[in-house]
């Protein structure tokens, strides 16, 4: 008898689970904005962002030249500056003073100025100096314009030296101009690119914004409504707090493992991101990292009174979140304080153990503490979100216990001055 009860109470709970599930996606797909953001927006958004930055690295940056020197040796660093792919000499301009109003209207995004005594003091076989002016609040155009100067004038001073060395050979100029030599190979980042380093960092955290925006909007709407059916147990089925949150996690489950599959593993393929992870290795994260997220979500929609709050939340947290993962900062200059904020986010481990494998090769063993970090977060936000909702059910059935007595109290008195009004009429 024990066991049969035991089975039926876990069959109803299923059914009941089944049943929150089921409504909770109707109102996803009832929701336009919900299923903008759960739906359309993971679909749009990375490939917007792997279409800007597919060229990986800018070039012909446009710079203005202010040539002093008037001399071969001077046109001959313009040429090379010119001919480099990452630099396009614009403007020719007389002095300083155009060349600011140049970058200053944006026609141009650096500086080369080459100063009167340049080929002089070449001939005299003193150094010279190029003047280099960039605009610092775009890093790849500076970076453009610097390096480009600094091969260029390299370039020059090798050829200089070759001709006063004296050498017979090939080999010997080599060896005279450079005589440390070094092998320079980028690891994990062959081309350098802005979009190999900071899109996969992205598409993790668009799994994350995009739950807790779709979720919190779903709790906001209810709450608008005075539809709190996602809180209060309106039938049999919201008699239990797990089957609760467990029915609504798997219905954005269900969407999120389509979701996290294409953002993990198809975009970077198609824009062809480096990728030396192996697939199923970025699958076994992307699972706990997905359930984080959902509970995370979970536990946060419980604090939106209106769907607007969560937009300005997500807005205001997705630049934090992203410095915090130490990607776009390094995470060995990220003091304590602030490295212990960031294992509250799912985004944290997430971010970092998506970056290792997919652009580095890690496999799951080097992974290891940011995976079970994952899985620690699942279970804690879990409890804390079935916490949060209990919390709120209590706190409803409490406001409704209140309410009746209230309506009752008010009924009483009324029907107490009916009884009085009609005695005074007799």
């Amino acid at each position: 008898m024990r066991n049969d009860g035991l089975i039926q109470r876990i069959r109803q709970g299923i059914e009941d689970a089944c049943y929150i599930w089921l409504q909770e996606l109707k109102m996803i797909l009832h929701d336009e904005g919900v299923l903008m953001f759960v739906l359309l927006v993971p679909l749009g958004y990375p490939l917007l962002y792997s279409w800007i930055y597919n060229n990986e690295v800018v070039h012909e940056v446009p710079v203005a030249v202010v040539d002093e020197s008037h001399s071969s040796m001077s046109r001959e660093f313009i040429q090379h500056c010119d001919a480099a792919p990452d630099v396009r000499v614009a403007y020719m301009a007389a002095d300083m003073d155009e060349a600011q109003r140049l970058v200053k209207n944006q026609q141009a995004e650096g500086i080369y100025r080459i100063p009167a005594d340049f080929a002089t003091r070449l001939n005299r076989m003193q150094q010279a100096t190029i003047g280099v002016y960039c605009d610092m609040s775009v890093m790849l155009q500076y970076k453009a314009i610097f390096q480009t100067a600094q091969a260029v004038s390299q370039e020059m001073g090798a050829e200089i030296q070759t001709k006063l060395s004296g050498n017979y050979t090939d080999r010997e100029n080599q060896i005279s101009t450079r005589p440390l030599d070094f092998d320079e190979v980028p690891i994990f980042n062959p081309s350098g690119g802005y979009g190999s380093f900071i899109l996969p960092a992205v598409l993790m955290l668009i799994i994350q914004q995009t739950l807790l925006l779709g979720i919190g909007m779903a709790a906001g709407t209810a709450r608008e409504n005075n539809r709190y059916k996602d809180l209060v147990p309106i039938s049999r089925h919201y008699q239990g707090i797990f089957r609760i949150v467990f029915g609504k996690s798997m219905c954005y489950l269900m969407i999120y493992a389509v979701m996290a599959a294409y953002l993990g593993v198809a975009v970077p393929r198609i824009f062809h991101f480096v990728m030396l992870g192996n697939a199923t290795t970025l699958l076994v994260i992307l699972l706990p990292y997905v359930l984080a997220s959902i509970f995370f979500g979970l536990t946060l929609s419980c604090m939106i009174r209106y769907r607007e709050n969560v937009m300005l939340l997500v807005v205001f947290t997705s630049v934090p979140f992203l410095f915090l993962s130490g990607v776009s900062w390094p995470q060995s200059n990220i003091s304590g304080f602030w490295q212990a904020v960031a294992w509250l986010f799912p985004s944290t481990f997430g971010v970092r153990a998506y970056v290792r494998v997919q652009s580095m090769g890690a496999t799951l063993q080097d992974v290891a503490t940011e995976y079970r970090a994952l899985w620690i977060q699942v279970a804690a936000y879990f409890f804390l979100a079935c916490g949060v909702y209990r919390y709120q059910i209590l706190r409803s059935r409490s406001h409704a216990l209140q309410r009746l007595d209230y309506m009752k109290r008010k009924r009483e008195v009324r029907r107490k001055w009916k009884e009085r009004k009609s005695q005074k009429n007799q």
